[in-house]
């Protein structure tokens, strides 16, 4: 499969970095829109970003897994929505190098620019097992991107037989076998156009489908092909790291800018220089702790895990509910710091035509999602270490 090679890691991150102006102009119409904006999306398929983990052997970058995190970041910063989307189709890249040959083949053969969108909620999707493959049915909420995807990995619960349990599996669908239903009015990440889709009885070949696991660390379907680390990382202990990068470029871009405009402003009703209260000192200092924090633990568990498998280990059970864990909290701190500069901001921030609003709906948003939510990655951590079974299957 030749397919022209995409630059390496400071090739890439040149480009994402020249882009963001044009994002942080875009940003309001991307909220308006609620999808990334074709010529956003153009940008990114010129600047080759999509591919940033995707196999060398059809032309990806194949960057290290901390990456996903570094590059979410710094697109968060200008337009949090972009980057959210951007992580979800760089990703999905990532994973399809998991899949089956025959699936890589079928995608990437086409065009291996080509978009796919995903929702991983495994109780919206039923399978039942049929010769050489599945029907498949399902309606699943929060599929990001999907209106300009071909294709969508979609979670379900397999059912092999009448007398087993199911399994959890990922199945490729194409866009002819589902409908995009327009349920994305949401109050954060508008951009994302996370819509809901609706799949009825589609088969889908055994090739384009993935089961859990496969995926828990080690050799995977796809990985006699791309035997890289990123197609043999346990993905769903993981999960968390392919998206909490946005949440902290949004607090990181909060206090660059307010840095950069309260060295020399005086306060409007007071007078005072901003700079010299200490209040507002104080303030800078928390949210750049928490800020700090949730990059160190981002940074230093992405780059250990891949270390573990480039080492030919399997992160323990342990260790995966511990990713999770300080993943979901890594996210709380990225939106403390948000919350604190929001309040910073004061009247000011109230404005639709300043971001501050907007950072504030997307951090929040983010905070949503299940994968960060604290109570559960806490429970799951705290059976584990107390000697009891985990109740998170996928890990």
């Amino acid at each position: 499969m030749a397919s022209p090679k995409t630059p390496g890691r400071d090739e890439l991150w040149a480009r994402a970095s020249e882009l963001l102006p044009s994002l942080r102009e875009r940003a309001a119409r991307c909220e308006e829109l609620r999808r990334m904006p074709d010529e956003t999306l153009r940008d990114f398929h010129q600047a080759q970003l999509f591919r940033l983990q995707q196999p060398r052997r059809v032309g990806g970058a194949e960057l290290d897994f901390v990456e996903i995190v570094h590059f979410g970041a710094l697109l968060a910063g200008a337009c949090a929505s972009t980057a959210w989307n951007f992580i979800n189709f760089a990703a999905h890249h990532h994973m399809l190098g998991m899949f089956p040959p025959q699936a890589q083949d079928r995608i990437w053969g086409e065009s291996p620019d080509t978009l796919i969108a995903s929702s991983f909620v495994f109780p919206a999707g039923k399978a039942k097992k049929v010769k050489d493959g599945y029907l498949v049915s399902g309606r699943w909420p929060f599929s990001s991107g999907v209106d300009p995807s071909e294709w969508n990995m979609l979670a379900g619960l397999a059912w092999l037989d009448d007398n087993a349990p199911p399994e959890q599996r990922v199945f490729l669908l194409h866009r002819s076998q589902y409908r995009v239903l327009d349920t994305w009015f949401a109050g954060g990440l508008r951009g994302t156009g996370s819509k809901d889709v609706e799949a009825t009885e589609q088969f889908v070949p055994e090739h384009l489908t993935l089961a859990v696991a496969d995926t828990k660390g080690g050799a995977t379907p796809g990985s006699a092909l791309n035997p890289g680390p990123l197609y043999r990382i346990p993905v769903f202990a993981l999960f968390p790291y392919m998206l909490s990068g946005v949440p902290l470029g949004i607090a990181e871009g909060l206090l660059a800018d307010f840095q950069g405009r309260a060295r020399g402003a005086t306060g409007k009703m007071t007078g005072a220089r901003i700079a010299e209260i200490q209040s507002t000192q104080i303030r800078v200092g928390e949210a750049t702790a928490h800020a700090r924090a949730s990059r160190l633990v981002q940074e230093s568990n992405c780059r250990e895990v891949q270390s573990l498998i480039e080492a030919g280990k399997v992160p323990d059970g342990t260790v995966k509910a511990r990713y999770r864990l300080e993943g979901a909290y890594a996210v709380e701190w990225a939106v403390r710091a948000v919350d604190v500069m929001f309040g910073l901001s004061g009247a000011s921030g109230l404005y639709e035509s300043s971001h501050v609003p907007r950072a504030y709906r997307d951090a929040h948003a983010v905070k949503q999602h299940f994968s960060f939510n604290t109570d559960i990655a806490a429970t799951t951590y705290g059976r584990v270490a107390l000697g009891l079974p985990s109740d998170n299957l996928t890990l």
